[in-house]
């Protein structure tokens, strides 16, 4: 039986983890229901999460793709957790403007900012 690919590329920072998407363009519901899954099964290991999600190549973002981060944002507040988004494309972040969820989300230019944030 074979088993599904991982969409994520994760790495451990120090006591941070970082997500990047394999993926330039998450807009395929099954894959978004993936990635929300794997996401939430790496912050469920940890005891107050830090988690850093990098944007870094994704040129296009469904809706769906950002209900699945305000549900893994509501998850790590709950864990007393922190989540931090990074790199995301300009156009992109212009939804987050729209949307006002750059309000919600912790959002820095670099990756390396991103990381320093983190309390």
């Amino acid at each position: 039986m074979a088993t599904s690919e991982s969409r994520l590329k994760v790495k451990r920072d120090g006591g941070a983890i970082q997500i990047q998407f394999r993926d330039r363009n998450i807009l395929d519901e099954a894959n978004i229901q993936l990635i929300g899954e794997e996401i939430t099964q790496i912050i469920n290991q940890e005891p107050k999460p830090k988690l850093l999600v990098d944007f870094t190549d994704v040129d296009h973002l469904s809706s769906a793709a950002l209900g699945t981060l305000i549900t893994v944002n509501n998850k790590i507040r709950t864990l007393q957790g922190q989540l931090r988004l990074a790199n995301i494309d300009p156009q992109i972040y212009q939804v987050f403007v729209i949307t006002k969820l750059n309000k919600l989300f912790e959002i820095h230019e670099t990756t390396d900012k991103a990381l320093a944030s983190f309390k």
